[in-house]
């Protein structure tokens, strides 16, 4: 069993340090081969593509645009009404994807409207999330990119997003039935929202393309007090011969670097792994 390989997400670590740039330098020099960015827009792709590499990183996921944060809005795949922004933002996507050489995408699905009800807009939201999915699946095929969807939960970090269970998004996943969708298992929002993660974990692993890790409730380093196991659930992952990224999203508990302790003891324990996508 081939030891995990772990991803910096630098828009969470090292928040003590200005700006991407100096994120992607920090989790070079911290060890990690690998680096994610939920939005990198802010930057130049081919700035940041420059940077790291020469911090001897691979970025390997972003997400979509977020659409207007200011109206409340965080993502637009299922929005009804937003499939224009959706698909412009996915160019912009894309754009960035190949020039930091990153082969995933996160398709966010986004919120349900303000004041609308979640059960009345369930049907029109999954037809425009379908729509839209589908017409990524064929742009993102073109460029040998992958779209994950991610589930996010509704009970304590964004009540209103549209996409909140594994069942659900896998549901959607086979209706698309685009082999280039996979899945994109945060274990933080899927222990919030429904625990049971050794059966869904075994259940689900074959769809996913990304697993990102934060303890529960408080969102912190894997091994800060908390519900979750993570040797466990390392152990598991390597078990079930999960080959993809872990991608560390999390807010570190002080000092960025002091709180990877617990992957350097992974890493004393299991070894690194030889370098891949």
């Amino acid at each position: 069993m081939a030891p995990l390989r772990f991803s910096a997400n630098v828009s969470w670590l090292f928040p003590e340090l200005p700006g991407l740039p100096a994120r992607l330098r920090a989790a070079g020099s911290s060890g990690f081969e690998a680096a994610e960015v939920a939005w990198p827009y802010t930057e130049p792709p081919e700035a940041l593509a420059r940077t790291a590499r020469e911090a001897g990183l691979r970025l390997v996921l972003i997400n979509t645009p977020p659409g207007d944060r200011e109206k409340g809005e965080m993502g637009l795949g299922a929005v009804p009404g937003r499939q224009a922004a959706f698909r412009e933002g996915l160019e912009q996507a894309v754009l960035y994807a190949k020039a930091l050489g990153c082969p995933r995408i996160h398709l966010m699905a986004g919120r349900v409207p303000q004041g609308a009800d979640r059960a009345a807009v369930r049907s029109e939201m999954e037809a425009v999330f379908l729509e839209n999915l589908r017409h990524a699946a064929g742009v993102l095929a073109q460029e040998s990119l992958v779209g994950l969807l991610e589930p996010i939960n509704t009970r304590i970090t964004d009540p209103q997003y549209f996409l909140d269970t594994p069942q659900q998004a896998a549901a959607i996943l086979q209706k698309v039935g685009r082999p280039n969708l996979q899945l994109q298992m945060d274990l933080f929002h899927w222990q919030i929202m429904d625990g049971n993660l050794t059966g869904n974990i075994r259940e689900f692993l074959p769809l996913v393309g990304h697993v990102q890790v934060a303890q529960v409730p408080g969102r912190g380093e894997p091994d800060s007090p908390g519900e979750l196991n993570f040797p466990y659930l390392f152990q598991l992952l390597e078990d079930e011969g999960y080959k993809g990224f872990v991608g560390c999203e999390y807010w570190p508990q002080g000092d960025t670097v002091e709180g990877l302790n617990w992957l350097r003891s992974y890493w004393d324990r299991r070894g690194r792994p030889q370098a891949g996508r």
